[in-house]
């Protein structure tokens, strides 16, 4: 029977499934350290992840090793180079956590807009005696200019919301997405710094890579509305997170939305400082039934890519497709 590694704890039914096919090493504790992490995996023949870092030293010292399955959209801890010079394969888990991470996309930039944390805590506080015309002053989310900087599937769905908020919406991408799109959206393509001179509120939905790293910077921040807001529900590393502190704290922009962070599950202490700023601990996609669907399409993935199950060979989110079929390097 082949071995696998699930490297994180998740729904124990997903466990019994892979069972039924695999002998099963499951860490359902804490985070393995990267020594553990490549210790377990040394006699695996494949592993299902979420977050945690493969290269070249893990694959090397993982000579069966044939599949990496991540638990998540996103595959910036994978590094690809050393997977396709090993012929391993890895997958993600696209589509289905599209709506819910866009849901709470859209109520991270609301509640950033609309000051909502910054007034429940002084409201915990105990500082409300009296109601005030200017009291938690924010801006509107109707009637606004919506720009998504990452026009992928989430963006899309991001997009769909801004119609019934009557919003405009600006978009900029790798490339212009499709003008049936573009006309179902109502978006129009704009340079990156179009679109942060003129949106009201800017969301980033954009895969980390090595040419997106800090895309957000001083200097995009300087072109920002001082009433505008930021929400980064991508990746952490797209933003310059000691940057941003220093904008919020300065009003060069109103507020922020923040789902991830440089240095996760740290962050830059300076954001703990500032009041204009929404946190929240990387839960875009957390809901039950996303999870579960994220987890369940994971391990589909590593089931079919080890050859058992009714897609065995055809896993269905290759990251490396090349690779299928090929003997382990």
């Amino acid at each position: 029977m082949q071995k696998i590694l699930v490297a994180r704890p998740i729904f124990p039914d997903v466990i019994e499934r892979l069972e039924q096919y695999f002998e099963v090493d499951w860490n359902n504790g804490d985070v393995l350290s990267a020594d553990e992490f490549a210790r377990r995996l040394a006699d695996k023949d494949g592993a299902l992840t979420a977050g945690d870092p493969v290269g070249p030293a893990v694959l090397s010292a993982a000579p069966r090793l044939r599949v990496v399955a991540n638990m998540a959209v996103g595959y910036n801890n994978f590094d690809m180079a050393a997977f396709n010079a090993s012929n391993v394969l890895g997958t993600n888990t696209p589509d289905v956590l599209n709506e819910s991470t866009a849901d709470f996309g859209w109520a991270l930039m609301m509640a950033a807009a609309r000051r909502i944390a910054e007034s429940e805590h002084w409201l915990r506080a105990g500082h409300w005696q009296k109601w005030a015309y200017d009291g938690f002053l924010g801006s509107d989310i109707h009637g606004s200019t919506l720009g998504v900087i990452g026009m992928g599937r989430i963006g899309q769905a991001l997009a769909r919301r801004a119609r019934g908020f009557n919003m405009q919406v600006l978009y900029h991408n790798r490339s212009q997405v499709a003008p049936q799109i573009e006309a179902e959206l109502n978006a129009q393509y704009v340079s990156k710094e179009e679109l942060l001179r003129r949106a009201d509120h800017v969301v980033l939905v954009l895969p980390y890579t090595k040419e997106n790293h800090h895309t957000i910077g001083a200097a995009e921040l300087a072109l920002m509305k001082p009433t505008a807001t930021l929400t980064n529900i991508a990746r952490g590393g797209i933003v310059d997170d000691a940057a941003l502190a220093e904008a919020l704290r300065a009003k060069r922009i109103a507020a922020a939305g923040l789902d991830v962070y440089e240095g996760e599950p740290n962050l830059n202490p300076a954001l703990l400082t500032v009041p204009n700023v929404v946190l929240a601990p990387h839960i875009a996609s957390a809901t039950e039934a996303t999870r579960r669907a994220m987890a369940n399409l994971a391990a589909d993935n590593l089931i079919a890519a080890l050859g058992e199950g009714p897609n065995a060979g055809r896993p269905a989110n290759p990251i490396n497709p090349e690779v299928l079929g090929k003997a382990r390097v």
